[in-house]
């Protein structure tokens, strides 16, 4: 049976793993996030490769490693929801995200972690520090994002809109989820943080490696081109028209100093 000595329960603070179909990384993900961190939950959002039932024999053996099932694929920003939910539910008070397919380092929570204690009200984001394996497309892609997000925000000082590997403060997250239907598929990690930012949620920057893992390294990715740019494209939209509403507010917080 594996220990759960070390490292010891947060009451406050969860590693939340959203997983939809991402083959046996998954496995050295948990196992990885757990020698780090604990309480580590995985939601699975729908799978049917079969790595549900492997994760619920693992959380069977391991009091820090919780998996909840979601019986048909919602989407990514769903599954964080519906894990957000259940943390609140029971008190933690801050997530830390990250994939399940191994691209996030396991070895940064702590940090991650650490900088949310520091700094509770704010967002902890991951800022990307690609490699070789890192598809060029993807990379200049981002970029764009970035920029609507900036300027979505007034410049507020988002690294990264996309990087999936963060902290939230649970509370403020929920209410912005709840209060509209978008947010719950890929458009998920952009759409938070420029939100977070409009409700005065600042963002803290910390440098982390990004891992792109072939077919033959086992990665698997869900990135459609044209439908995953499509539905950003649609939501930059619709956060630009939020943007035009909010900048009056945003020009006095930031000529405010806030």
């Amino acid at each position: 049976m594996r220990s759960t000595a070390t490292p010891s329960p947060s009451a406050t603070h969860l590693v939340l793993i959203p997983s939809y179909n991402p083959g046996p990384k998954v496995f050295d993900t948990v196992m990885a996030a757990r020698a780090q961190w604990n309480p580590v939950w995985v939601v699975v959002d729908g799978s049917t490769d079969g790595t549900a039932e492997e994760l619920q024999r693992m959380a069977g053996e391991d009091a820090g490693l919780r998996v909840l099932v979601l019986p048909h694929n919602r989407g990514k920003g769903a599954a964080v929801l519906h894990g957000l939910d259940e943390a609140a539910r029971l008190g933690y008070t801050h997530a830390l995200t990250m994939d399940s397919d191994g691209q996030h380092p396991a070895g940064l929570i702590p940090q991650f972690m650490a900088e949310s204690a520091a700094a509770p009200a704010r967002m902890i984001l991951g800022r990307p520090v690609f490699d070789a394996s890192a598809p060029l497309l993807r990379v200049r892609g981002r970029k764009v994002s970035n920029a609507w997000a900036n300027l979505e925000t007034l410049w507020v000082g988002i690294g990264d809109s996309l990087y999936g590997f963060r902290v939230y403060p649970i509370a403020p997250l929920q209410k912005v989820m709840r209060g509209q239907r978008w947010m719950r598929r890929f458009d998920f990690d952009p759409e938070a943080v420029v939100r977070l930012a409009w409700r005065g949620v600042r963002p803290v920057n910390v440098d982390a490696p990004v891992k792109y893992f072939s077919a033959e390294e086992g990665g698997v990715s869900h990135f459609n081109y044209l439908r995953d740019n499509t539905l950003l494209t649609w939501m930059h939209t619709r956060l630009f028209l939020g943007f035009l509403l909010r900048l009056p507010l945003l020009l006095l917080r930031r000529l405010g100093g806030g």
